[in-house]
């Protein structure tokens, strides 16, 4: 799923879920991608996607596999794990009929960037049903034209805890690519593979303090009226800005940390005359 959602580079891809329940657990064994073209903001299936789906699903029965589709995934690049307004109403119309049904939505650039798999696990509440407040979903950074669609759309739908599993076999192939990539994955810097995505947030950050009202100039605040909710959600804004930068600077600081430790480790040169004992300590010819 990342691999097919990284392919799609800006523009959101989807495709679907081959598993089983058991229990309230959803186990995804399988996915397959559809032949959608989205944009750069939302993606949807039409009548030939649907109809590439159940020809899939009918060939793979056919060759004796027997799970079912049981949920369908798409891309978020750039902007963080949630659900749109279009998105719940998909959700929505397959949980009506096609129930269990679950939707995942994977970050392929942020995937990237952190070297893990950003993904999340959501499904809809039903129509007219009012959620209590701790259901709220947590605190994500968003970009600025992202915010608006976020915030809307967040009491419809629920998230759901995810975690990964393997078989034997898929772990002898893990091991397999291991052992032949290895070189590529201790090379690679995150300073130079992450510079664009950085250079990115780093521009969200600073819009979201300009928006910001607290940065008015003093001219303005004298003619204004700032209630004190008015001011605790403006100093909020400036607070989760605070704490989106907090987070670039640590992925920066494990970058140069890492940097640093490769260096010392791969490039130390001993200095002509010295050579290093089996405790590790340099010590002089004699």
């Amino acid at each position: 799923m990342a691999k097919h959602c990284r392919s799609g580079g800006n523009l959101e891809v989807m495709g679907m879920l081959c598993g089983k329940t058991a229990g309230d657990t959803f186990l995804v064994l399988d996915c397959f991608a559809l032949p959608v073209v989205g944009t750069e903001t939302r993606v949807n299936a039409q009548a030939e996607a649907y109809e590439y789906m159940v020809s899939f699903v009918q060939a793979r029965q056919q060759v004796g596999r027997r799970e079912h589709v049981i949920g369908w995934y798409h891309s978020h690049p750039g902007y963080g794990c949630w659900m749109s307004g279009i998105d719940c109403s998909t959700q929505l119309l397959n949980q009506q009929y096609t129930e269990p049904f679950v939707a995942l939505v994977i970050d392929p650039v942020r995937t990237c960037a952190s070297g893990r798999v950003n993904v999340g696990a959501f499904r809809t509440f039903p129509l007219g049903y009012s959620p209590p407040d701790d259901t709220r979903l947590k605190y994500q950074t968003v970009p600025t034209n992202k915010i608006k669609d976020f915030g809307v759309h967040a009491n419809q739908y629920y998230c759901l805890n995810t975690s990964f599993f393997k078989s034997s076999r898929v772990s002898a192939v893990l091991a397999a690519a291991w052992n032949n990539y290895w070189v590529n994955t201790l090379s690679s810097s995150p300073l130079h593979t992450n510079q664009t995505f950085v250079a990115g947030q780093i521009t969200d950050i600073a819009e979201k303090v300009m928006l910001s009202d607290c940065l008015e100039s003093p001219h303005q605040k004298k003619n204004s009226v700032c209630t004190s909710k008015v001011a605790a959600a403006q100093h909020c804004k400036l607070l989760l800005s605070a704490y989106d930068g907090s987070i670039i600077s640590m992925e920066q600081t494990k970058g140069s940390a890492s940097r640093a430790l490769k260096e010392s480790i791969f490039n130390f040169a001993v200095k002509p005359g010295k050579v290093l004992s089996n405790q590790g300590t340099l010590v002089r010819e004699r």
